[in-house]
Protein backbone atom coordinates (compact mmCIF):
# COMPACT_ATOMS: atom_id res chain seq x y z
CA UNK A 1 0.00 0.00 0.00
CA UNK A 2 1.32 3.51 -1.17
CA UNK A 3 1.48 6.14 1.07
CA UNK A 4 0.84 9.59 0.22
CA UNK A 5 1.36 13.03 2.34
CA UNK A 6 0.24 16.31 0.87
CA UNK A 7 0.37 20.01 1.03
CA UNK A 8 -1.89 22.39 0.81
CA UNK A 9 -1.52 24.93 -1.64
CA UNK A 10 -2.96 28.13 -0.15
CA UNK A 11 -2.16 31.39 -2.68
CA UNK A 12 1.47 31.74 -3.35
CA UNK A 13 2.08 30.19 0.48
CA UNK A 14 2.45 26.39 0.99
CA UNK A 15 1.14 25.15 4.70
CA UNK A 16 2.79 21.50 5.03
CA UNK A 17 1.46 18.63 6.28
CA UNK A 18 2.68 15.89 8.49
CA UNK A 19 5.37 17.56 9.63
CA UNK A 20 7.24 17.85 6.01
CA UNK A 21 9.46 20.81 6.17
CA UNK A 22 10.35 23.40 3.11
CA UNK A 23 13.86 22.81 1.22
CA UNK A 24 15.87 25.91 0.17
CA UNK A 25 18.29 26.01 -3.02
CA UNK A 26 20.48 28.70 -3.90
CA UNK A 27 20.22 30.25 -7.20
CA UNK A 28 21.02 33.13 -9.71
CA UNK A 29 17.63 34.90 -8.58
CA UNK A 30 17.87 34.30 -5.06
CA UNK A 31 17.02 31.40 -2.32
CA UNK A 32 13.97 29.46 -3.35
CA UNK A 33 11.63 27.43 -1.88
CA UNK A 34 10.96 23.61 -2.73
CA UNK A 35 7.66 22.48 -1.28
CA UNK A 36 6.38 18.91 -1.35
CA UNK A 37 2.94 19.35 -2.78
CA UNK A 38 2.33 15.22 -2.68
CA UNK A 39 4.78 12.07 -2.43
CA UNK A 40 4.22 8.23 -2.86
CA UNK A 41 4.07 8.32 -6.21
CA UNK A 42 5.43 5.33 -8.44
CA UNK A 43 7.54 6.42 -11.14
CA UNK A 44 5.56 9.44 -11.87
CA UNK A 45 5.67 10.64 -15.75
CA UNK A 46 3.52 14.09 -16.63
CA UNK A 47 1.68 16.95 -14.78
CA UNK A 48 -1.05 19.15 -15.56
CA UNK A 49 -3.45 21.45 -14.22
CA UNK A 50 -7.12 22.13 -14.57
CA UNK A 51 -8.48 25.80 -14.79
CA UNK A 52 -9.45 25.80 -10.89
CA UNK A 53 -5.57 24.95 -10.38
CA UNK A 54 -6.26 21.03 -9.19
CA UNK A 55 -3.41 19.05 -10.46
CA UNK A 56 -3.43 15.49 -13.02
CA UNK A 57 -0.52 13.48 -12.60
CA UNK A 58 0.30 10.37 -14.34
CA UNK A 59 2.20 7.44 -13.32
CA UNK A 60 3.37 5.20 -16.06
CA UNK A 61 2.27 1.97 -14.84
CA UNK A 62 -1.07 3.28 -16.33
CA UNK A 63 -2.61 5.38 -13.32
CA UNK A 64 -3.82 9.16 -13.81
CA UNK A 65 -4.81 11.16 -10.01
CA UNK A 66 -6.61 14.29 -9.51
CA UNK A 67 -4.97 16.04 -6.67
CA UNK A 68 -7.39 18.68 -5.09
CA UNK A 69 -5.65 20.56 -2.19
CA UNK A 70 -5.60 17.39 0.73
CA UNK A 71 -7.55 15.23 -1.36
CA UNK A 72 -6.69 12.95 -3.90
CA UNK A 73 -8.79 10.75 -6.42
CA UNK A 74 -7.48 8.18 -8.69
CA UNK A 75 -9.24 8.77 -12.08
CA UNK A 76 -11.22 4.99 -13.34
CA UNK A 77 -11.50 4.62 -16.87
CA UNK A 78 -7.86 4.98 -18.83
CA UNK A 79 -6.70 2.77 -21.69
CA UNK A 80 -4.61 -0.11 -21.44
CA UNK A 81 -1.24 0.33 -21.49
CA UNK A 82 2.06 -1.36 -22.60
CA UNK A 83 3.76 -0.87 -19.41
CA UNK A 84 7.17 -2.31 -20.00
CA UNK A 85 10.63 -0.56 -20.75
CA UNK A 86 9.90 3.03 -21.01
CA UNK A 87 6.55 2.08 -22.27
CA UNK A 88 3.13 3.35 -20.19
CA UNK A 89 0.89 5.84 -19.27
CA UNK A 90 2.85 8.80 -20.21
CA UNK A 91 1.69 12.51 -21.34
CA UNK A 92 -1.54 14.77 -20.09
CA UNK A 93 -2.86 17.52 -21.29
CA UNK A 94 -5.73 19.69 -20.23
CA UNK A 95 -7.12 21.47 -23.62
CA UNK A 96 -7.96 25.54 -22.94
CA UNK A 97 -11.62 24.97 -23.82
CA UNK A 98 -11.43 22.07 -20.88
CA UNK A 99 -14.14 24.26 -18.79
CA UNK A 100 -17.27 23.49 -21.77
CA UNK A 101 -15.14 20.26 -23.33
CA UNK A 102 -14.27 18.27 -20.19
CA UNK A 103 -11.37 16.84 -22.45
CA UNK A 104 -8.62 15.18 -20.93
CA UNK A 105 -5.69 13.93 -23.59
CA UNK A 106 -3.35 11.33 -22.90
CA UNK A 107 -0.42 9.57 -24.64
CA UNK A 108 0.78 6.36 -23.88
CA UNK A 109 2.47 3.43 -25.46
CA UNK A 110 -0.27 1.14 -26.37
CA UNK A 111 -0.03 -2.39 -26.95
CA UNK A 112 -0.30 -3.48 -30.41
CA UNK A 113 -0.28 -6.56 -32.74
CA UNK A 114 3.97 -7.54 -32.70
CA UNK A 115 4.72 -5.24 -29.72
CA UNK A 116 3.76 -1.22 -29.00
CA UNK A 117 3.18 1.67 -30.17
CA UNK A 118 2.95 5.93 -29.04
CA UNK A 119 -0.82 6.48 -29.36
CA UNK A 120 -2.98 9.82 -27.88
CA UNK A 121 -6.41 9.58 -26.96
CA UNK A 122 -9.06 11.45 -25.21
CA UNK A 123 -11.96 11.06 -22.68
CA UNK A 124 -14.33 13.32 -20.97
CA UNK A 125 -13.42 13.95 -17.20
CA UNK A 126 -16.76 13.43 -15.38
CA UNK A 127 -18.90 16.01 -13.66
CA UNK A 128 -18.10 13.77 -9.81
CA UNK A 129 -13.84 13.54 -11.26
CA UNK A 130 -13.61 10.46 -10.66
CA UNK A 131 -13.56 8.54 -14.29
CA UNK A 132 -12.55 9.50 -17.74
CA UNK A 133 -16.04 8.95 -20.11
CA UNK A 134 -15.70 7.23 -23.38
CA UNK A 135 -12.18 7.10 -23.59
CA UNK A 136 -10.95 6.11 -26.96
CA UNK A 137 -7.51 6.48 -28.97
CA UNK A 138 -7.27 9.61 -31.61
CA UNK A 139 -3.80 8.69 -33.41
CA UNK A 140 -1.99 5.04 -33.21
CA UNK A 141 1.56 5.14 -34.95
CA UNK A 142 2.93 2.24 -35.80
CA UNK A 143 3.95 -0.55 -33.69
CA UNK A 144 8.03 -2.04 -33.15
CA UNK A 145 9.08 -4.76 -30.84
CA UNK A 146 10.34 -3.56 -27.56
CA UNK A 147 9.81 -0.64 -25.24
CA UNK A 148 12.51 1.84 -26.26
CA UNK A 149 11.89 5.71 -26.93
CA UNK A 150 8.05 6.01 -27.46
CA UNK A 151 8.49 10.06 -27.04
CA UNK A 152 4.54 10.75 -26.20
CA UNK A 153 4.69 14.45 -25.45
CA UNK A 154 1.84 16.70 -26.11
CA UNK A 155 1.87 20.59 -26.55
CA UNK A 156 -1.69 22.31 -27.80
CA UNK A 157 -1.61 24.96 -30.46
CA UNK A 158 -3.80 28.24 -30.09
CA UNK A 159 -5.95 26.98 -32.88
CA UNK A 160 -6.57 24.02 -30.63
CA UNK A 161 -4.97 21.48 -32.95
CA UNK A 162 -2.11 19.28 -31.00
CA UNK A 163 1.27 18.25 -31.41
CA UNK A 164 2.22 14.57 -30.41
CA UNK A 165 5.83 14.12 -30.34
CA UNK A 166 7.20 10.13 -30.48
CA UNK A 167 10.49 8.45 -30.18
CA UNK A 168 12.48 6.17 -33.10
CA UNK A 169 11.47 3.16 -31.20
CA UNK A 170 15.50 2.27 -30.68
CA UNK A 171 16.16 1.86 -34.23
CA UNK A 172 18.54 4.24 -34.94
CA UNK A 173 21.61 4.67 -35.38
CA UNK A 174 21.28 1.53 -36.90
CA UNK A 175 17.60 1.50 -38.23
CA UNK A 176 16.52 4.67 -39.83
CA UNK A 177 12.69 4.74 -39.35
CA UNK A 178 13.36 8.64 -38.18
CA UNK A 179 14.12 9.42 -41.86
CA UNK A 180 11.51 7.54 -43.27
CA UNK A 181 8.22 10.39 -44.00
CA UNK A 182 6.06 7.42 -44.40
CA UNK A 183 6.88 6.19 -40.82
CA UNK A 184 5.63 7.85 -37.67
CA UNK A 185 8.43 7.02 -35.47
CA UNK A 186 11.20 10.21 -34.72
CA UNK A 187 8.68 12.71 -35.59
CA UNK A 188 6.54 15.42 -34.67
CA UNK A 189 2.55 14.75 -35.23
CA UNK A 190 0.05 17.34 -35.90
CA UNK A 191 -3.41 16.22 -35.12
CA UNK A 192 -6.99 18.23 -35.34
CA UNK A 193 -9.13 17.42 -32.51
CA UNK A 194 -11.04 14.80 -34.02
CA UNK A 195 -7.19 12.69 -34.70
CA UNK A 196 -6.84 13.94 -38.09
CA UNK A 197 -3.97 15.09 -39.13
CA UNK A 198 -3.55 18.67 -39.23
CA UNK A 199 -0.38 18.85 -41.97
CA UNK A 200 -0.19 16.56 -44.90
CA UNK A 201 3.48 17.14 -47.00
CA UNK A 202 3.86 15.56 -50.07
CA UNK A 203 5.74 12.19 -49.99
CA UNK A 204 4.89 12.16 -46.13
CA UNK A 205 2.97 9.87 -44.07
CA UNK A 206 -0.30 12.57 -43.21
CA UNK A 207 0.30 14.12 -39.83
CA UNK A 208 4.30 14.44 -40.25
CA UNK A 209 5.54 17.55 -39.66
CA UNK A 210 8.84 17.20 -39.09
CA UNK A 211 11.20 13.83 -38.92
CA UNK A 212 14.93 13.12 -37.95
CA UNK A 213 14.11 13.31 -33.66
CA UNK A 214 15.65 10.60 -31.65
CA UNK A 215 13.13 10.68 -28.74
CA UNK A 216 11.67 13.84 -27.95
CA UNK A 217 11.05 14.18 -23.96
CA UNK A 218 9.64 17.64 -23.45
CA UNK A 219 7.49 20.10 -25.72
CA UNK A 220 6.50 23.52 -25.40
CA UNK A 221 5.47 26.74 -27.41
CA UNK A 222 8.02 29.79 -27.31
CA UNK A 223 5.61 33.45 -26.91
CA UNK A 224 6.79 33.66 -30.21
CA UNK A 225 4.69 30.77 -30.86
CA UNK A 226 7.37 28.71 -32.46
CA UNK A 227 7.55 24.65 -31.01
CA UNK A 228 10.53 23.90 -28.66
CA UNK A 229 11.15 20.62 -28.04
CA UNK A 230 14.27 18.81 -25.65
CA UNK A 231 15.12 15.06 -27.16
CA UNK A 232 17.67 12.54 -26.11
CA UNK A 233 20.82 11.97 -27.78
CA UNK A 234 23.07 8.89 -27.43
CA UNK A 235 26.29 9.41 -25.37
CA UNK A 236 26.00 13.30 -25.66
CA UNK A 237 24.09 14.94 -28.48
CA UNK A 238 20.91 16.07 -26.23
CA UNK A 239 19.33 18.76 -28.07
CA UNK A 240 17.18 21.89 -27.39
CA UNK A 241 15.33 21.88 -30.87
CA UNK A 242 12.89 24.68 -32.56
CA UNK A 243 10.61 22.96 -34.74
CA UNK A 244 9.24 23.98 -37.95
CA UNK A 245 7.39 22.16 -40.77
CA UNK A 246 8.72 19.84 -43.53
CA UNK A 247 12.35 20.31 -41.41
CA UNK A 248 14.70 17.59 -40.78
CA UNK A 249 16.08 17.45 -37.55
CA UNK A 250 19.05 14.84 -38.40
CA UNK A 251 18.79 11.65 -36.44
CA UNK A 252 20.47 9.49 -37.05
CA UNK A 253 22.69 11.05 -39.99
CA UNK A 254 23.88 13.79 -37.77
CA UNK A 255 24.38 14.00 -34.00
CA UNK A 256 26.46 15.94 -31.36
CA UNK A 257 26.83 12.74 -29.37
CA UNK A 258 28.60 9.17 -30.38
CA UNK A 259 26.97 5.29 -29.30
CA UNK A 260 27.28 4.22 -26.31
CA UNK A 261 30.79 1.83 -27.58
CA UNK A 262 32.05 5.55 -28.42
CA UNK A 263 32.07 4.72 -31.94
CA UNK A 264 30.65 7.51 -34.64
CA UNK A 265 27.27 8.23 -35.27
CA UNK A 266 26.20 8.84 -38.74
CA UNK A 267 27.87 11.73 -41.14
CA UNK A 268 29.01 14.33 -38.16
CA UNK A 269 27.47 16.98 -36.61
CA UNK A 270 26.43 18.73 -39.86
CA UNK A 271 25.00 18.08 -43.27
CA UNK A 272 22.91 20.24 -45.74
CA UNK A 273 19.45 20.24 -45.46
CA UNK A 274 19.63 18.91 -42.05
CA UNK A 275 18.65 21.48 -38.86
CA UNK A 276 21.07 22.36 -35.80
CA UNK A 277 19.82 22.63 -32.86
CA UNK A 278 19.59 26.00 -30.75
CA UNK A 279 21.47 23.73 -27.76
CA UNK A 280 23.10 20.95 -27.46
CA UNK A 281 24.52 18.90 -24.40
CA UNK A 282 27.60 16.91 -24.13
CA UNK A 283 27.70 14.68 -21.59
CA UNK A 284 24.30 13.87 -21.89
CA UNK A 285 21.74 15.39 -19.06
CA UNK A 286 18.75 12.87 -20.36
CA UNK A 287 16.40 16.10 -20.57
CA UNK A 288 12.90 15.56 -19.93
CA UNK A 289 9.84 17.83 -19.74
CA UNK A 290 10.05 21.61 -20.83
CA UNK A 291 8.22 24.89 -19.96
CA UNK A 292 8.77 28.48 -20.85
CA UNK A 293 8.90 30.59 -18.04
CA UNK A 294 6.64 33.68 -17.79
CA UNK A 295 8.41 35.13 -15.02
CA UNK A 296 5.38 36.02 -12.70
CA UNK A 297 7.37 35.01 -9.74
CA UNK A 298 11.13 35.60 -10.77
CA UNK A 299 11.64 38.27 -13.77
CA UNK A 300 15.12 37.47 -13.94
CA UNK A 301 13.91 34.25 -15.50
CA UNK A 302 11.63 35.91 -17.92
CA UNK A 303 11.36 33.75 -21.18
CA UNK A 304 14.06 31.28 -20.25
CA UNK A 305 13.66 27.39 -21.08
CA UNK A 306 13.43 24.84 -17.77
CA UNK A 307 13.84 20.79 -18.44
CA UNK A 308 14.48 18.17 -15.55
CA UNK A 309 17.54 15.90 -15.97
CA UNK A 310 16.72 12.34 -15.61
CA UNK A 311 20.21 11.22 -14.73
CA UNK A 312 22.16 13.98 -13.25
CA UNK A 313 19.55 15.43 -10.68
CA UNK A 314 19.70 19.09 -11.05
CA UNK A 315 16.76 21.32 -12.69
CA UNK A 316 18.44 22.97 -15.88
CA UNK A 317 17.16 26.71 -16.93
CA UNK A 318 18.32 27.65 -19.67
CA UNK A 319 18.89 31.21 -20.73
CA UNK A 320 18.14 32.33 -24.89
CA UNK A 321 19.68 35.63 -24.09
CA UNK A 322 22.99 34.49 -23.71
CA UNK A 323 24.93 32.60 -25.96
CA UNK A 324 27.38 29.80 -24.83
CA UNK A 325 29.47 27.46 -26.75
CA UNK A 326 26.76 24.92 -26.83
CA UNK A 327 23.87 27.01 -27.61
CA UNK A 328 22.46 29.01 -24.29
CA UNK A 329 24.22 29.72 -21.00
CA UNK A 330 22.67 27.16 -18.06
CA UNK A 331 22.09 26.97 -14.12
CA UNK A 332 21.65 23.80 -12.54
CA UNK A 333 19.41 24.04 -9.63
CA UNK A 334 20.21 20.53 -7.26
CA UNK A 335 18.60 20.37 -4.63
CA UNK A 336 17.66 16.95 -2.35
CA UNK A 337 14.20 17.55 -4.24
CA UNK A 338 15.56 17.29 -7.99
CA UNK A 339 16.41 13.60 -7.96
CA UNK A 340 15.46 11.76 -11.86
CA UNK A 341 13.39 15.25 -13.09
CA UNK A 342 10.83 14.31 -15.48
CA UNK A 343 8.17 16.90 -16.01
CA UNK A 344 8.24 20.56 -15.23
CA UNK A 345 5.68 23.00 -15.38
CA UNK A 346 4.11 26.74 -14.77
CA UNK A 347 1.37 26.58 -12.42
CA UNK A 348 -1.33 29.05 -12.62
CA UNK A 349 0.37 29.99 -9.12
CA UNK A 350 3.50 31.11 -10.91
CA UNK A 351 5.35 28.99 -9.36
CA UNK A 352 7.86 26.09 -10.84
CA UNK A 353 6.43 22.51 -10.13
CA UNK A 354 8.13 19.43 -11.02
CA UNK A 355 7.95 15.69 -10.55
CA UNK A 356 11.17 13.74 -9.31
CA UNK A 357 10.59 10.11 -10.08
CA UNK A 358 13.63 9.30 -7.84
CA UNK A 359 11.37 10.64 -5.00
CA UNK A 360 8.10 9.51 -6.24
CA UNK A 361 6.76 13.42 -5.44
CA UNK A 362 5.51 16.27 -7.14
CA UNK A 363 7.61 19.56 -5.69
CA UNK A 364 6.63 23.50 -5.96
CA UNK A 365 9.55 25.98 -6.26
CA UNK A 366 8.89 29.37 -5.78
CA UNK A 367 11.30 32.70 -3.72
Amino acid sequence: MRHFRYAAVVGLGVMLAGGVIAGEVQTSAGVMQISPVATGFEEPWALAFLPDGAVLVTERAGQLTLLRGETRQVIAGLPEVFARGQGGLLDVLVPRDFAQSREIWLSLAAPVKGGAATAVGRGHLSQDETRLEDFRLMFTAEGYRGGRHFGARLVEVPDGTLFLTTGDRGTGPAGMAAQQATKAAGKIIHLNRDGSPATSLPGWQPGVYSLGHRNVQGAELAPDGRLLTVEHGARGGDEVNAVQPGRNYGWPVISYGVNYDDSPIGEGTRKEGMEQPLHYWDPSIAPSGLMVYSGALVPDWTGDLFTGSLNSGFLSRLDPDRPAGTGFAEERIAAEETGRLRDVAEGPDGAIWFLSVENGALYRMAP
